[in-house]
């Protein structure tokens, strides 16, 4: 298991056990992470599983891909470390992984 952190926008943590192959909202889906909205089941037409990736991060997590920009341009969110957490695999490298979640997915 990969052990992930989520920070919602009010401080509190929850850590998860991710399954590896899987992407990280599927698995945030899975252990009830309620920030995590992800209407669109993972097919990056939403944009309501959005989540903050701090810089250590980003070079584990990639970047922003061309089937995300879309969604994370209609959502106004600019934080530099946002991604789409459907389009993050999990593997053993995030082990340990921290990722904050946006105070509202609309």
């Amino acid at each position: 298991m990969v052990a992930i952190r989520f920070v919602a926008a009010d401080g509190s943590e929850q850590v998860i056990d991710a399954v590896e192959d899987v992407s990280l909202m599927e698995n945030a889906a899975a252990n009830g992470i309620e920030a995590i909205l992800a209407v669109c089941g993972g097919n990056a037409y939403c944009g309501t599983c959005r989540v903050h990736v701090p810089e250590e991060w980003r070079a584990v997590t990639g970047e922003v891909t061309e089937i995300e920009e879309p969604m994370i341009e209609a959502s106004g969110d600019t934080d530099p470390g946002v991604r789409l957490s459907c389009q993050i695999p999990v593997t053993a490298l995030l082990d340990g992984l921290v990722v904050h979640t946006p105070e509202t997915q609309e």
